[in-house]
């Protein structure tokens, strides 16, 4: 990347060095030059990222994920998010290095740099949506749909839920059935794509603070499963007359939910729900399956701990890291009123990482200075369905 900054600045035209360099490199002029674009932007505006690379502590793929999100910026906020991001990843853990954990964390400093401008590369991108064939090999082929975050993830939680309300003993893997019911539903193949309808429409939870809500603030929104998006845009999922509502009330103070109302008769599913919007993702660091499709996992084990089944002694973990708490090479620990997971693998790597809140917590003063009646009152929900 860094010779490639150097040749481009040095020629002072992207085009003859795409042409100049495509055969060399086996690839496509266009290629080439994105990869020219991606060197540069690196090199000049995120030396800190560079720097990173250099030494080994992140590859490629996650810079690539850090590049994308800072491409719109210009080169004074990225400097700054650059800056920001390499202070808040030192003083993190080694799960924060993660490419998932990467692109959040630059979409929360980017939305601090530069809030006005998320909102407009937002509706620029929700306008870029798409559907794409690409042909892979051994007779098979994906279909990528590009859509707004909100509407891909309820489309994802009703192909899930399809697939899980007809999906057993069939011989299939759940991802089997999850693509089985997707080709269904586009081709028109409805009672096959699921004789059995689900009970509830499916839904993705959209957090956001109250003054959010009401257009006084645009920060503090967020799309679970997704990280921060623009207050704007967030304002118009909540608004969409297919939206279903669900509050979700949050301590000022701690930015944790501790109520979900009683909408909901049975306890037990009140206690998952709870758990769920609370942790968000599965809660192994580098894990992010949406809480929406894990299981609840009692911390201290119900049958052998004598655990009990709660808020406090629950997490979401997906089917694959629920299963692998039993192995003993593996060890991890939990702790739900923090938020903290400490994992020690096989090898001997621990990785610690820590759940961030639902909102941003308030200052302690603003917070002492509430009226106790209100003080849960100040983050609302609304799941989209459909």
């Amino acid at each position: 990347m860094t010779a490639l900054a150097e040749l481009a600045a040095l020629e002072g035209d992207d085009h003859a060095v795409a042409d100049e360099l495509a055969p060399e490199l086996r690839i496509s002029t266009a290629r080439v030059r994105q990869r020219i674009v991606r060197a540069t932007h690196i090199v000049r505006r995120m030396p800190r990222l560079l720097a990173a690379m250099e030494s080994g502590e992140i590859e490629a793929y996650g810079a690539g994920r850090v590049l994308t999100i800072t491409a719109p910026l210009s080169e004074a906020d990225a400097l700054v998010v650059d800056e920001r991001l390499a202070d808040k990843l030192a003083a993190g853990t080694t799960t924060m290095w993660h490419a998932d954990n990467l692109a959040r964390h630059t979409r929360g400093i980017v939305e601090g740099v530069d809030p006005g401008g998320q909102a407009a590369r937002a509706r620029a991108a929700r306008k870029d949506r798409r559907v794409e064939l690409v042909h892979r090999e051994h007779a098979t082929a994906s279909l990528d749909l590009a859509l707004p975050a909100e509407v891909a993830s309820a489309c994802y939680a009703r192909i899930d839920s399809l697939a899980r309300s007809h999906g057993e003993n069939t011989g299939r893997t759940m991802d089997q059935c999850r693509a089985d019911v997707a080709a269904d539903l586009l081709l028109g193949n409805t009672a096959d794509a699921g004789r059995t309808q689900p009970e509830a429409a499916a839904t993705v939870y959209l957090h956001m603070p109250v003054d959010a809500a009401l257009g006084i603030n645009d920060t503090g929104c967020e799309l679970d499963g997704y990280g921060p998006i623009p207050a704007v845009i967030a304002r118009e999922i909540m608004t969409n007359r297919r939206s279903v509502w669900r509050a979700v009330l949050c301590d000022p103070g701690t930015g944790r939910p501790v109520d979900l109302g009683r909408s909901r008769r049975q306890p037990s599913e009140h206690i998952r729900t709870l758990v769920r919007v609370r942790d968000r993702e599965c809660a192994v660091p580098w894990c992010h399956r949406p809480a929406r499709h894990c299981d609840y996992d009692h911390e201290a084990e119900w049958a052998r701990d004598s655990g009990v089944t709660s808020v406090d002694n629950g997490a979401p973990k997906c089917r694959s890291h629920h299963r692998r708490k039993n192995d003993p090479r593996w060890i991890s620990h939990y702790d739900p009123v923090d938020g903290t997971m400490t994992v020690t693998t096989p090898s001997g790597a621990t990785h610690t990482g820590r759940r961030e809140p639902v909102m941003q917590p308030r200052n302690t003063q603003s917070r002492k200075s509430m009226p106790r009646s209100r003080a849960g009152d100040e983050c609302v929900n609304a799941p989209t369905a459909k």
